[in-house]
This record gives C-alpha cells, sequence and structure tokens, in this order.
C-alpha cells in the first residue's frame, strides 16, 4: 500500500512530520470495506437495496396468451384479404376481460370482444384493434387484415419460468422492484444497510435551533454527513454530541453496534484533538494526516470490526472527506459492483497558480458553453470554513501534487458533487 504508515505519535501542538497520499485512503478502503452480509426484507423496503442472491422467476410472465390491445379476437388467417373494398363479417360470440377469460368454443369464422390484458380464447390467435373494426346488431365488420398472432402477448414472453429475472449484486431500480413483484415474491434477500455512527467533537458547537454565544457556532458537519451517508443507503444512528470530553468520546468510540464510525472534529493537531490517540489506543489508526486540501487532518482506522473515520471540523473540509472517502465506503459496504467516483473533464475558466505537494480539490461552478464544452470556474474563496462557496459549487476538480500553473481554457479532472 502506498504511503501508507501507521501513526501512533502524539501530533497535537506538534504538526504531522509526513502525509500520506490520496490514494493510500483509497486503497485502505479497498482492504478492509468488504460487502456486508445479506438479510431478508420484504419487496416494500427493497427500492436502491442490493440484491445477495439472484432471483429465479417462479413462473411465467405472462401466464398465459394475453390480448394488447382492446378489440376483437378472432384467426388470424381468416382476416386475410379486409379491405375498404372487401370488409369481413364475423358474428360476435361474447366477450373477454381482465380476470374473467371467455368460457365456450369459439367456431371458425367467429370473434369475441376483448379488452387489453384479458385471456385470449383457446383457438383465436390474433386481436383486430377496436378502431378497425365496427360492431352492430352483434356482428362486426373488419376492413384490415391480421396476422397470427398479432396484438396477443404470449406467455413466457417476458420472463420464462426458471430462468435468472435479477442477477446477484444487483441494485435495485423500482422497475426491478416492479419486476420481482409481477412474480409473485414478496421478500427478497439483500445486503445489509451500513449501520454508521457520527459523533459530534467541539466544546464551541451549538445545534440548529438553540441560542449560541457570539463565538460558537451552529453544528453543521453533521446534518452534512447524514445526507451523504443517506443518500447511498447507509443506516444512521442518532449523533452523539460529545463536546471535548476524551472519556465521552472513548466510550461512544467501544458502544456496539456500528460497521462505521464518523468522528467529526477533534482530529487535527490541536491540544483538545483527542480522537487519533483514542483510536490508536483502542484499535489501529492506519492513517492520520493526508498529502489533500482541504482535510489534510483526515484519518482512518479501526477498533475491532469498525472502521472509523476521523473527518476535520471545518465544514469544507469535512463535506470533501466525507463525498471522497465515505462515499465509496458505504457502496462498498452495500455490495455495490462500481464504488469508486467517475472523473469527467472540462476546461478552465480562469487560470491557476502552481500547486505545491498537497492534492488538492478546488470548489468550481460549472456551466456550458453554447458550442458544448463544460467550463469549470473555481471559486474565488477556497477557505474549509466557507459554506456558502461549498453550496454554490457544483464539482471539485482535482489538481494533483506539484502541478504546473495552468491557464484559462486548459483541460482539468473533476468530480461532480451530488445534487
Amino acid at each position: 500500500m502506498q504511503n501508507q504508515v501507521p501513526h501512533t505519535r502524539d501530533v497535537r501542538m506538534h504538526g504531522f512530520t509526513q502525509r500520506s497520499e490520496v490514494g493510500a485512503v483509497f486503497e485502505w478502503i479497498d482492504e478492509h470495506a468488504t460487502r456486508l452480509d445479506g438479510e431478508s426484507i420484504s419487496l416494500d423496503e427493497a427500492a436502491g437495496r442490493t440484491l445477495v442472491t439472484e432471483v429465479i422467476a417462479p413462473m411465467n410472465v405472462p401466464g398465459f396468451d394475453r390480448a394488447a390491445m382492446d378489440g376483437y379476437a378472432l384467426r388470424g388467417a381468416e382476416t386475410a384479404g379486409a379491405s375498404e373494398y372487401n370488409p369481413l363479417s364475423f358474428p360476435v360470440l361474447g366477450q373477454a376481460m381482465p380476470g374473467q377469460p371467455f368460457a365456450g368454443h369459439i367456431p371458425p369464422n367467429a370473434a369475441v370482444r376483448i379488452m387489453t390484458g384479458a385471456p385470449v380464447p383457446e383457438g383465436v390467435d390474433a386481436v383486430v384493434p377496436a378502431e378497425y373494426a365496427t360492431e352492430s346488431a352483434g356482428q362486426i365488420v373488419i376492413t384490415r387484415p391480421v396476422a397470427p398472432g398479432q396484438h396477443v402477448g404470449h406467455c413466457g414472453e417476458d420472463i420464462r419460468e426458471g430462468s435468472v429475472a435479477l442477477s446477484a449484486g444487483r441494485r435495485l431500480r423500482a422497475q426491478d422492484v416492479g419486476l420481482v413483484a409481477s412474480l409473485g415474491l414478496d421478500q427478497l434477500t439483500v445486503v445489509r444497510r451500513p449501520r454508521v455512527r457520527i459523533l459530534v467533537t467541539g466544546n464551541e458547537v451549538k445545534m440548529p435551533g438553540l441560542p449560541k454565544s457570539q463565538y460558537q457556532v451552529y453544528v453543521a458537519n453533521s446534518y452534512m454527513l447524514r445526507g451523504l451517508v443517506a443518500r447511498d443507503g447507509g443506516l444512521l444512528e442518532a449523533p452523539y454530541r460529545l463536546g471535548d470530553d476524551p472519556d465521552k468520546i472513548r466510550d461512544a468510540l467501544l458502544v456496539p453496534g456500528a460497521d462505521v464510525i464518523l468522528v467529526s472534529g477533534g482530529s487535527s493537531v490541536g491540544r483538545e484533538d483527542y480522537a487519533p490517540q483514542l483510536i490508536a489506543e483502542l484499535g489501529e489508526l492506519a492513517i492520520h494526516g493526508v498529502a489533500m486540501r482541504p482535510s489534510s487532518p483526515a484519518g482512518v482506522g479501526r477498533i475491532g470490526e469498525t472502521l472509523v473515520f476521523l473527518l476535520p471540523g471545518n465544514p469544507v473540509s469535512s463535506y470533501v472527506c466525507g463525498f471522497l472517502f465515505l462515499v465509496p465506503l458505504i457502496r462498498a459496504l452495500s455490495g455495490l459492483a462500481s464504488i469508486h467516483h467517475v472523473r469527467e473533464t472540462a476546461l478552465l475558466g480562469r487560470d491557476l497558480a502552481a500547486n505545491d505537494q498537497r492534492e488538492d480539490y478546488l470548489r468550481a461552478r460549472l456551466e456550458v458553453r453554447e458550442d458544448g464544452a463544460l467550463i469549470a470556474m473555481p471559486v474565488n474563496q477556497q477557505d474549509s470554513s466557507l459554506l456558502g462557496n461549498l453550496a454554490a459549487a457544483r464539482a471539485l476538480l482535482i489538481r494533483p501534487p506539484f502541478a504546473p500553473a495552468a491557464a484559462k481554457g486548459a483541460s482539468i479532472e473533476l468530480l461532480r458533487l451530488p445534487e
């Protein structure tokens, strides 16, 4: 694993002597985030979940030959030659409705009135649409022929009994759930949703809706993280508000039941940034300090089987770290086949200076030029405490370490932010 060194040294009030590369965090996620076990759920809860086992069709769909149009069921061969100049007439012997088949024998050169979805009576093999037939006094007159099998949905035409209707590993969309329902199944085995705990640290933070002093701030990080977790199927516990009390942080880290713990704040080198040393003491602190901007005080580790993420306290840093690392983590735990972000290319809307040793993720607005080119305009202020700029941004521009100066119009890679 590239440039990944376990950090157990207390960096409070000392700073980082080295930082791991961004790629090392992704490698750690790939190594440790294995798909969770399965659980059986009702079909009502299935949308968005990932199948553990393939769905085998227990029946044909449709289960019988059925009308695909409102009209008249008859033998297609008997309509040959019908036209405006040679209308053909057939007696109507009754009707077939959805769930109410026509009972009886249909002799040659006769028809049955039929509605869409109704069973096609035995012996006939086509449906003349209602607009091509005129019914009067128990007879229809048709002026167009229909071929045998025309406007008829055949048994098993959609899904054959015993076939694989849905493959394992598929994330269920609304139409997939509809397909399962059409097979009469009401339970599915899916990957269990990752249970995520958020620990909010910091004596200075207050919950929205409560009064605060001039020098306190309202907590935003936990709300942003909840949105990212829920978007990809994570199951959230109620956030823990712990202040900067190391005993409370330790206790919250040790409460059983979470697959992932997110520590919001307290991850840097300040005197009251206790979380990194606590994780090292209770389990393994695999990475602490990442060569990226924002979010450099980020870290990852484990306590038993629980994966722990250190997220910086500055709100933009917390969001960028969560977006980059938490999203693929939740996807991997949820069993999705493709877990990493998709990079796109755009043209810079203004000049950028050369980069230093850290990988930059710049907030940017996006616009499409008249010629169809995608233009990325970095916001003017990239300070990690400015949430207004993050809310205005639609993408993060990626600048590798030591990237040279880039001129307006140059190509640059980006990650789109969730809408």
